[in-house]
């Protein structure tokens, strides 16, 4: 009976903040729910590996952000506030008390928006291949110089980002050009507004006002900044997936479905309340 539970797959719709749609889909039934996040130009599937892995423990929701997948793609301003607000809107529709996000590459920076939007329901976070150094900045110069290509040929521009930055040489071709179709096949006005505000976004305010455990699972592809992330939030830590590009659920399913399985296990004990 738990299993069959387990694999009941719900889906839904509610507004987000300014009205536009956000789709979700629901499995499982645990007192503790997992909030997944995709990150830039993905949808809610990007989580499919992990849906079965742990329905039978946790209440499991995957979304997709708007201007993404199913959900709508009326919004005027597509910022990182603006999708903190979508995962917001989800987490209050279906009334979930014990939260635990999970967000990947933007989706790190969502996460902490929606964080800072629930207080006392958000009990962990875990960053995927993200906010690898929340200290590093970008000025509004640079940021203009690395859009410039996307303006000028979205589609061009989008497989190079792909296949210069997510990925590493041992990476499966065909996931590689899943992930390009995908890139490319974005509404070049939402997908290029995404990445300004992403490449645009401080994290380290709001890395630093989370109070919760943050365990980030990451590639080695780039380094992550431990010591620089825990001057801003001292709780910060990190595993690191070796020799894997910047989709690690994606790429090795199952041994990331066991570095999150440990990771939660040693977070939702720490975030339990202390006895008195």
């Amino acid at each position: 009976m738990a299993l069959a539970l387990a694999s009941v797959s719900i889906l839904g719709t509610t507004p987000s903040a300014d009205r536009v749609e956000i789709h979700y889909e629901v499995v499982g039934s645990g007192e503790t729910a997992l909030v997944f996040v995709h990150g830039w130009s993905g949808d809610r599937h990007v989580w499919d590996g992990q849906l079965a892995a742990f329905a039978q423990a946790y209440r499991v929701v995957t979304l997709d952000l708007a201007g993404h997948g199913e959900s709508g793609r009326g919004r005027e301003a597509w910022t990182i506030a603006a999708f903190g607000e979508d995962v917001a809107a989800v987490i209050r529709r279906l009334g979930l008390k014990r939260v635990v996000l999970v967000g990947h590459s933007m989706g790190g920076d969502v996460i902490l928006e929606a964080a800072r939007r629930l207080p006392g329901l958000v009990k962990a976070l875990v960053p995927v291949d993200t906010l690898h150094d929340v200290e590093s900045k970008q000025t509004p110069a640079e940021v203009d110089a690395f859009l410039a290509p996307f303006a000028a040929d979205y589609k061009a521009a989008a497989a190079n980002f792909v296949h210069e930055f997510m990925f590493v040489p041992s990476s499966d071709p065909k996931l590689v050009e899943r992930i390009v179709t995908q890139a490319q096949n974005a509404p070049p006005e939402i997908a290029i507004a995404a990445l300004r505000s992403a490449f645009s976004y401080d994290a380290a305010p709001a890395l630093g006002a989370v109070k919760v455990p943050i365990h980030a699972i990451n590639s080695d592809k780039f380094p992550t900044n431990v010591e620089g992330n825990r001057r801003h939030a001292s709780q910060y830590a990190v595993t690191l997936m070796k020799g894997v590009g910047h989709f690690p659920m994606l790429e090795r399913s199952e041994e990331f479905n066991r570095v999150l399985r440990e990771t939660l296990g040693g977070m939702l004990a720490e975030a339990k309340p202390k006895a008195r």
